[in-house]
């Protein structure tokens, strides 16, 4: 029963979930698997342990997802989980940090979340080596609003800082990066 509607709200599945259809996490798992990994690549800038860290979030998710509230999006709430896994991979781990390999990473075209098409022709290589000596805060703002396509709403749940300081830290971010890319010569557009 599992995929029942494709226009089914993430909401609406977290609540046939709760109420004993738990096949119906595996349309949430769908939705949400290359997003997430994509995230957690980005802001651990290492694909080492990423996979896994996607997993550990489907399973704490699906561990609380009675406390789940649904006046708030599910997205922005996984994501939440998904922030919080991958800093303490990274407090586990500390070791060398790789540069990321787009190849692994599965070029989606979705409808419901569009953003920028990670493709070698649209994001080079460069431009995220600038984007990788940003200090986390910047990164993990600017990875959520061009790479994740939130909202500054959206931002503000899911790394639980005021609304005013997502502006803050994207303008400052965007001017960091400038710089940095501009230091090493790479065209910044």
């Amino acid at each position: 029963m599992a995929g029942k509607n494709k226009s089914e709200t993430d909401e609406a599945i977290v609540l046939r979930v709760t109420s004993g259809d738990v096949d119906a996490y595996g349309e949430l798992m769908r939705r949400y698997e290359q997003k997430l990994l994509r995230y957690v690549i980005y802001l651990a800038r290492e694909q080492i342990s990423s996979a896994d860290v996607v997993q550990e979030t489907f399973i704490k998710a699906y561990m609380n997802l009675r406390g789940f509230n649904p006046k708030y999006k599910f997205s922005s709430w996984i994501y939440r989980i998904a922030h919080n896994e991958t800093m303490n991979a990274i407090k586990k781990e500390r070791h060398t940090v790789h540069d990321i390999d787009l190849d692994n990473i599965k070029n989606e075209n979705d409808d419901h979340h569009p953003g920028i098409k990670l493709d070698k022709a649209t994001m080079n290589q460069e431009l995220l080596t600038c984007l990788n000596q940003l200090d986390e805060k910047y990164r993990e703002i600017l990875i959520l609003q061009y790479f994740e396509n939130m909202k500054y709403v959206e931002i503000s749940d899911v790394l639980q800082i005021p609304t005013s300081t997502v502006g803050v830290r994207s303008a400052r971010a965007k001017e960091k990066l400038k710089k940095i890319c501009l230091d090493k010569g790479v065209s910044y557009d």
